[in-house]
């Protein structure tokens, strides 16, 4: 499908950026998770969010934990790092499992959005509309028109041009859209045949009162459209009011400035043509349309008759021709060498948002400056992506490599520091468990003696220490006055009834107090068995800080290393296809140049013949690429 090519897609940021942003987050992991995909570091963002996720859902009580209040936005963000990382059919996966889950209707909208928009992205343009479809009932307010503006861009690349086009006019209101969906009207009604409608939606774009750059961008785009399709239709002097419009430091001044001398060049106007021409030679001549300029110029002073005019620009056109084939050459070579990979993994650039841009300012990498419009491809994109995923891979790899000693030096320094005193702690420790473990059987003792007593009273066990002294005296006495007067045995008698009466009628009063000093003994015991507990997990901690750790960190170093091997191979697979990609655009690139060197050289010829000559026949018109 011929339109498909030139849809201009909304720069939308990330759904997970998209998402109504809370007063505060209450998981700090999630938080983090947040600002290292903001950073654009997604493998971080991803490996984190991964690993809180899992700790979320295998913990006893999931509401208790923090990421229980951001739990819907954590697994919809988790699949738009994905995303984001390539990782295209393990966001599917998540999404799916979403939308299939038992959620709320707005829930599962938000899903099966990000599902369309995961196959929008990758071409699947069938499983994006049926995907787009099926969303029905609540929508979040936050994402109407993102809905609206997908399902109209998912219609156009399946050819459901009047169904698009109407939805592509109820956003053309949308501050948010601004500019993107008149563009697109524009595109759906040509795609209709709808001429005039297209012409009005495109001008319509064109005048749009704005200064955000994307917009701007799009109203030049806008006008280079609309000029390309009055150039068809033949209105050439119309054609170059729109070519006149697109700004000159804009990235399609170039195309409109060699749009503009060819509607001139058309409607005669030879004079007129050299003014946007003589503009557009002037500028770096790896762009195919400052070739075509350098042509142009010699061949306007031709039909304006001024073939020494004419020769002369032949031959700027030409040395600088032959200029470009030599660095074009030094390029090819360079790339080669691997210099061009070496170029586009300097971190200096990744950390401006133009980097790819700044690629041209580069002294020692001129073959950076040839490749804009490559770079710029989605294919070539798509590969440069991949390759810089893996060199992040890499890079993560071998600083892990180099963690394991440290690892291993780590350990070994606590296990010279615990080793040495843990026997002193222990053999302490037995005697100290000891004790307790006595003392809590006196305890339980103690608690069986009062529930007997419940049920069958003993007065006397509740006596105090000071009556069981008493009364082991007055049975000592009761022993020596055996053959004593009747009198003393009776003051003994007397003395033993008075303490049992003691017993008996304070008997619930001593149970009560009895039983609320075994309350107070148990939180005692009670702090004795967490202060046993502590000691017992750290006595485990410290062991466990350094045993058993000797076979897993030789099995991940193992792994570790593996892994990095592959990343090794695999970079060297994308970047020789990333070389292969560049070499080839060069190679076109020369070739272009190789045959405007032989119309160059031709009108050249030409032209000094005719100023020689006096001749002023007219040349026919070079081939535009």
């Amino acid at each position: 499908m011929a339109f498909a090519a030139a849809l201009l897609l909304q720069s939308a940021s990330p759904a997970w950026a998209e998402r109504d942003k809370p007063e505060f987050l209450r998981d700090a992991h999630f938080g983090e998770a947040l600002f290292y995909a903001r950073q654009g570091n997604y493998f971080d963002a991803i490996s984190r969010l991964d690993t809180e996720l899992e700790q979320h859902f295998g913990v006893d009580e999931p509401a208790l934990d923090t990421l229980h209040f951001h739990i819907n936005d954590a697994q919809f963000s988790v699949g738009d790092f994905e995303l984001s990382y390539g990782m295209h059919h393990k966001a599917g996966r998540a999404l799916t499992a979403v939308i299939e889950g038992d959620v709320e209707p707005a829930v599962r909208n938000e899903a099966i959005y990000r599902l369309a928009r995961l196959f929008f992205q990758k071409d699947q343009n069938i499983s994006a509309l049926h995907a787009i479809e099926r969303i029905q009932g609540e929508i979040p307010d936050s994402l109407k028109d993102e809905i609206v503006f997908l399902r109209a861009q998912i219609y156009m690349v399946n050819g459901r041009f009047e169904e698009a086009e109407g939805l592509f006019q109820t956003l053309r209101s949308s501050a948010e859209h601004q500019g993107y969906a008149g563009y697109n009207l524009g595109l759906a009604r040509l795609a209709q045949g709808k001429d005039e409608g297209a012409v009005s939606a495109f001008d319509e774009t064109a005048r749009l009162k704005s200064n955000s750059k994307a917009v701007l961008a799009i109203k030049d785009k806008a006008n280079l459209t609309l000029a390309g399709h009055l150039m068809d239709a033949g209105a050439y002097q119309q054609a170059a009011q729109f070519f006149e419009r697109v700004r000159v430091d804009g990235p399609f001044s170039n195309r409109a400035l060699l749009g503009l001398g060819w509607a001139h060049v058309t409607a005669e106007s030879h004079d007129k043509a050299l003014v946007p021409w003589t503009m557009l030679s002037e500028r770096h001549v790896t762009d195919s349309a400052v070739q075509d300029a350098l042509l142009g110029v010699p061949y306007a002073y031709g039909k304006l008759g001024l073939h020494g005019r004419a020769a002369l620009g032949c031959g700027r056109a030409l040395s600088a021709m032959n200029s470009e084939l030599d660095r074009l050459d030094s390029s090819i070579e360079s790339i080669r060498e691997g210099n061009f990979l070496k170029a586009l993994v300097r971190e200096e650039f990744k950390q401006d948002k133009n980097w790819v841009i700044k690629l041209r300012e580069l002294p020692d990498a001129p073959e950076t400056y040839y490749l804009m419009d490559l770079m710029a491809s989605h294919d070539f994109q798509s590969s440069l992506q991949n390759y810089f995923d893996l060199e992040q891979l890499r890079k993560k790899l071998e600083a892990w490599a180099e963690y394991y000693a440290s690892y291993e030096e780590i350990i070994e320094l606590r296990r010279r520091y615990y080793e040495p005193m843990l026997p002193e702690i222990d053999e302490q420790f037995r005697k100290l468990d000891s004790l307790i473990k006595l003392r809590l059987e006196q305890r339980d003792r103690i608690e069986n003696r009062l529930q007997a007593m419940l049920r069958a009273p003993r007065p006397e066990m509740l006596a105090t220490a000071d009556e069981r002294l008493a009364l082991q005296t007055i049975e000592a006495l009761e022993h020596q006055v055996v053959d004593a007067a009747p009198s003393a045995q009776a003051r003994i008698n007397r003395l033993k009834g008075h303490m049992h009466w003691t017993w008996i009628t304070e008997y619930d009063e001593r149970l009560t107090t009895t039983f609320e000093n075994l309350a107070e003994l148990d939180q005692d015991i009670a702090r004795l068995n967490e202060i046993y507990r502590q000691f017992v997990r750290t006595r485990q901690a410290a062991t466990q800080s350094y045993q058993g750790y000797d076979q897993k960190i030789s099995q991940l170093e193992l792994k570790t290393k593996r892994a990095l091997a592959s990343v090794e191979t695999l970079m060297l697979r994308q970047g020789r296809m990333l070389e292969t990609m560049a070499v080839n655009e060069l190679q076109r690139r020369s070739q272009s140049l190789e045959a405007a060197q032989v119309q160059a050289r031709f009108a050249m010829a030409e032209s000094y013949d005719r100023a020689t000559m006096g001749e002023s026949q007219p040349t026919e018109e070079p081939e535009s690429e």
